[in-house]
């Protein structure tokens, strides 16, 4: 019997934002915004539900007067990808 796949994760682009955040301590949105190719309006929707889901952490101060947007992966966010990858895996094993 397989593990689950979170659907929360299986979609493309919440999948990339997590994959990068993975490997960040931080990333400001124009950073995700230029990583993941996506639009700003598609990309913002998706860390609002990361963010819903508890897996992501946001956090908007200014730098320089302009506004600034950074986010973090949280440890549940941490564990539900780490759970994720472990369940493709075991896919592709068999």
């Amino acid at each position: 019997m397989f593990k689950a796949l979170d659907p929360l994760l299986h979609q493309q682009l919440r999948l990339s934002i997590v994959s990068l955040l993975a490997s960040v301590e931080s990333a400001d949105f124009n950073f995700l915004l230029e990583k993941t190719e996506a639009t700003k309006g598609n990309l913002s929707v998706q860390i609002s539900k990361l963010k819903e889901a508890g897996y992501v952490e946001v956090n908007k101060t200014f730098k320089n007067n302009y506004p600034l947007t950074t986010c973090n992966l949280t440890k549940a966010g941490l564990k539900a990808f780490e759970d994720y990858v472990e369940a493709i895996q075991e896919y592709l094993k068999k």
